[in-house]
């Protein structure tokens, strides 16, 4: 192969930077914006058919901005306003329908404060469960007396309804035994899907039977524990039964001419549609059992209003008082509590009814503990601190609905009928639970009275302690009482035995000791807790409660300094022993650390405990982990990271730095993150040394630095992080200002040995730092490192495009890099290359040669008299050599080299399966020749020549590419001092394909 030598041409680059500008054109204020906004020209076409001609068009249009999300405000949308153009009517009901979604039910008279029944739906359901099995009595009736035609008699359709009732009660018995508890419920669900299907099938009758026979089950307390889930169960089916027939009673007032007003009044109500609700109640009335004929009257309670103004106040007291016939405490209460809640939807100022219900409720209290309910404990096996919590979510209930909006004396009346009970206990808890916080609070001492005197036999106190440090929580007891109130509830608290007990209650008051007392007082309960939770591991048992109090703690101590003074708060974290709560504990230690600390801090307790939480969550990284998983504990890591600042101590600042690094070296934002904060690091030093002339100042700056840049370098994989290159360039800006602290320093020829000696003293301010040449040095010497295959996204991919990339990137840096005076020249570029030319690159793959094309290009930049750009204070090879002759030769005789290299693998692909590639570097080297060698030469010209040629040899170079490159040449032949590529666009034939 021949040898052709290399000559770069000459580059003015700011002549090559205007000529590429765009010419700047005038924009009139009437021209196409794309941020204005579009104009949509509507055409409407009226077609006009004609006998014995066709048909002709007229056309209107007209100008308006369309917005198509504007239609989604008026709560319509654009298929139903479509369907109801043909319809009137239809458009009368979707405007009706928006204005309900906007205005919302007009029965929803309960505020906002007072907490649905629905919330405590799921919790009930979840609490009250059983193993044992269930069983379902249902009476489905005969067919009999059933008849096809339609009567037209009154009289005798109101007398066949009610036979068909009567023949419902005593029809056949349908029993279903040993039902598990999922089954029960399952069969419940199927009950009220039957009763939704009965009703659109038009089956009154039939829903009515399924509702009766749904509210006899309330009757059965065979399995007394799981009572109170069903009676959630079937107050559902209540609930729907009662729906259904108020949307059928409310939508026979509807008639042509006008609707029912939002609140409307019997007077409003036509004939058609009270008769239908008087029949629904006298089907109601012939309901022959108690328990059934009370939950079905009380689910249609609201249809009372289409009847008569007082109709529901003179309900309510009438179903309170049929209560009183229901015998077995537990039922009835449940009965009171339905009531209530019903009472509150449709009448919540009606309080006389709600108060009437917890004063009976009182008067028969006293059968918890009479014979019959006592046999029929002794019967299920079931014991009296064990039956009491059933009555609480209906006590509950009964209580929030009586104390809504109640003034505060109400308070005292309740506790006063507790003491007269001898201050039953779940009573007691009751009125606490549903009371204003700010109530209870400020009679702290009265009910912390009451509880010691309560017998625990039933309802143990520590829950009445937990109870009254909920509200204690929520309102600030008095000052003067407020040690007195914890020394009394700790008292009870650190005497329980029971791990499980003891945390549920003292998970609740280390909120009250956060919000009133000092670190001393956390420390001791948070001492108490370790004390109790440490024995045979019972913490392992109690991870949600644990977790609750480091949530409260933190929340009141947002200064990080006191928290981590507490003694045994560190020790606290150690319980959490599963890793994958003790990495949500340490995540939310960091969320409020990130979101409260204001100003950075160098505090060594904050530090050192930090460093261990961000080091566990580091180090709960596996190969399972998901990749949001991922980002989250580095966004905390790296908040962590932000915050530590040591001011101007800047080797302190590197130190912690050089230490993150090792710490949390498999998460990569991670290290993202440290690039850029020692990139800040550099620059910030450089501010703090500009104008410092002394040069012991500098020295010691400079050693003292060195070890700890060297340190992070050696750390830092380039593959990793991109803005690797960032900072050997700040780095290098750095050092070279501390080095150039005597400005009569003298810069030495980096000849050596053999070397000619070097022509010119250069007078410059200028050492080329250890610090910074550690950071080059290290780049290259872990290119070999490289790992074939990363992982990206959570797939694994080659890593060589990633590389070439990189290297690229490097060569531009490498460009302002002075030499060190005790190498060769351009010793950082032989050493890649060597590294390069070691590499094992993958086969039949073309970045190697690609990566020694963008070395062509950096010698061409580097044999410039003024490079085409630099970093401030740091004077590059141009200023260094000045363009001498022996640096050009050296840089030639490099590119020779890797010219060698690049046809020596040209030659290689002259194979049938790599002739597409070979036309496509071929074409490429043309390209970096055109661009940066000096064509004047003949043997670069015709080298020019010869790779024109082998682009289109095998009739593999894209036609239009080969095209445009002649265009681009004959162009440029046209500019100042490029004649000569005239004659060479001359010497560049385009082949044609036959």
């Amino acid at each position: 192969m021949a040898v052709f030598h290399w000559h770069s041409r000459h580059r003015n680059y700011k002549a090559e930077i205007a000529s590429c500008r765009l010419e700047a054109a005038p924009l009139e204020f009437g021209d196409y914006h794309p941020l204005k906004p579009i104009t949509v020209t509507e055409s409407k076409t009226k077609k006009v058919s004609r006998k014995g001609s066709t048909s002709s068009t007229s056309s209107s249009s007209s100008s308006s901005v369309v917005d198509p999300l504007s239609s989604v405000l008026d709560g319509t949308d654009p298929l139903s306003m479509f369907a109801a153009t043909a319809d009137p009517a239809a458009v009368a009901a979707a405007t009706e329908s928006s204005r309900k979604k906007r205005n919302g039910d007009d029965n929803s008279i309960v505020g906002s404060d007072f907490e649905p029944w629905a919330n405590k739906r799921g919790e009930i359901l979840a609490r009250y469960t059983t193993t044992e099995k269930l069983s379902i009595n249902l009476f489905m009736g005969s067919e009999k007396g059933r008849t096809g035609t339609a009567t037209s008699a009154m009289s005798e359709k109101v007398r066949t309804r009610l036979e068909e009732l009567d023949d419902f009660e005593e029809g056949s018995q349908k029993e279903l035994l040993n039902l598990t508890q999922q089954d029960y419920v399952n069969r419940i669900e199927e009950l009220n899907q039957s009763l939704k299907d009965a009703w659109a099938s038009d089956q009154k009758v039939k829903a009515l039977k399924i509702v009766i026979q749904c509210s006899k089950l309330l009757s059965d307390t065979s399995v007394i524990q799981f009572y109170p889930s069903k009676f959630v169960l079937i107050t559902d089916i209540l609930d729907t039964f009662g729906k259904l027939v108020y949307e059928r009673i409310f939508s026979m007032c509807v008639d042509n001419r006008s609707t029912l007003p939002d609140h409307f009044s019997p007077e409003n109500v036509n004939d058609t549609a009270k008769e239908t609700c008087l029949n629904w109640f006298f089907k109601i009335a012939s309901i022959r059992e108690l328990i059934p004929r009370f939950y079905v009257e009380a689910s249609i309670l609201k249809c009372n209003k289409f009847l008569s103004k007082m109709g529901i106040s003179e309900c309510l007291p009438r179903l309170t008082c049929m209560i009183r016939g229901i015998g077995d405490p537990l039922v009835s209460v449940y009965a009171r509590a339905y009531l209530c809640r019903v009472g509150m939807e449709v009448a919540p100022h009606l309080k006389e009814s709600l108060n009437k219900n917890f004063f009976d409720f009182l008067l028969t209290f006293k059968q918890i503990h009479g014979d019959t309910v006592q046999n029929q404990l002794v019967v299920q096996g079931v014991e009296l601190p064990s039956y009491l919590p059933l009555y609480s979510p209906a006590m509950d209930w009964i209580f929030q609905c009586i104390s809504y909006h109640a003034p505060e004396v109400l308070l005292t009346e309740m506790m006063e009928r507790c003491k007269k009970l001898g201050n039953n206990a779940l009573l007691l808890n009751s009125v606490m639970s549903a009371f204003r916080a700010e109530f209870v609070a400020t009679r702290s001492m009265d009910f912390i009275s009451m509880i010691k005197e309560c017998d625990e036999s039933g309802f143990p106190k520590h829950l009445l302690f937990r109870s009254l440090g909920l509200n204690l929580a929520l309102a600030d007891p008095p000052e003067s009482d407020r040690l007195q109130i914890l020394n009394e509830a700790w008292k009870v608290i650190t005497k329980l035995k029971n791990p499980q007990d003891y945390i549920n209650c003292a998970e609740v008051w280390v909120e009250y000791t956060c919000r009133h007392f000092t670190k001393r007082e956390v420390n001791t309960v948070l001492a108490d807790v370790i004390k109790h939770m440490t024995p045979d591991r019972a913490f392992e048992d109690s991870y949600p409660q644990l977790q609750s109090i480091i949530k409260k703690v933190i929340a009141h101590f947002h200064d990080f300094s006191v928290l981590f003074s507490v003694e045994k708060f560190l020790p606290f974290l150690d319980m959490f022993q599963k890793e994958s709560v003790r990495v949500e504990v340490c995540k939310y230690i960091m969320e409020a650390f990130i979101k409260h600390q204001q100003e950075p801090t160098k505090d060594p307790v904050i530090l050192n405990a930090l460093l261990h939480i961000c080091k566990t969550m580091h180090d709960s990284v596996n190969a399972l982990t998901l990749e949001d998983e991922k980002r989250t504990l580095a966004h905390l890591i790296n908040g962590f990271i932000k915050m530590v600042s040591f001011g101007h101590d800047f080797e302190q600042q590197l130190s912690f730095y050089v230490e993150s690094r090792s710490m949390f070296c498999n998460l990569e934002p991670v290290l993202v993150q440290l690039i850029h904060s020692v990139n800040r690091l550099a620059m910030e030093t450089r501010k703090v040394m500009k104008g410092n002339h002394s040069r012991k100042t500098a020295a010691f700056v400079r050693l003292k630095g060195t070890s700890s840049w060297t340190a992070f370098s050696s750390n830092a994989l380039p593959s990793e992080c991109p803005e690797f290159l960032l900072i050997c360039s700040h780095a290098l800006c750095w050092t070279c200002r501390t080095s150039s602290a005597s400005q009569d320093c003298l810069c030495q020829a980096p000849w050596r040995g053999k070397q000619p000696a070097f022509p010119r003293v250069l007078t410059l301010p200028l050492f080329f730092s250890l610090a910074a040449d550690a950071f080059f040095k290290a780049a290259i010497s872990l290119v070999p490192e490289v790992p074939k295959m990363i992982n990206i996204d959570g797939k694994m991919r080659p890593s060589e495009s990633f590389l070439l990339e990189f290297l690229c990137n490097f060569f531009s840096t490498l460009l302002i890099v002075p030499d060190h005076p005790e190498h060769g020249v351009l010793f950082l570029v032989r050493e890649l290359l060597n590294v390069i030319q070691d590499y094992t690159w993958e086969d039949n793959s073309d970045d190697k040669i690609r990566v020694c094309t963008c070395v062509l290009h950096l010698l061409s930049a580097m044999s410039q008299e003024t490079y085409l750009y630099h970093i401030e204070k740091v004077d590059s090879n141009d200023s260094l050599y000045g363009g001498d002759s022996k640096f050009l030769a050296e840089n030639s005789k490099l590119c020779e080299t890797v010219m060698a290299q690049i046809l020596e693998h040209l030659k290689t692909l002259a194979k049938d399966e790599a002739l597409k590639r070979q036309s496509l570097l071929g074409l490429s080297f043309f390209n970096s020749i055109l661009a940066h060698g000096d064509l004047r030469n003949n043997k670069l010209n015709q080298l020019s020549v010869n790779l024109w040629h082998l682009a289109q040899r095998h009739g593999c170079a894209d036609t239009r590419t080969m095209v445009k490159t002649l265009e681009y040449i004959k162009k440029r032949s046209k500019q100042p001092d490029m004649n000569h590529l005239t004659e060479l666009a001359l010497r560049l034939p385009l082949q044609t394909r036959t």
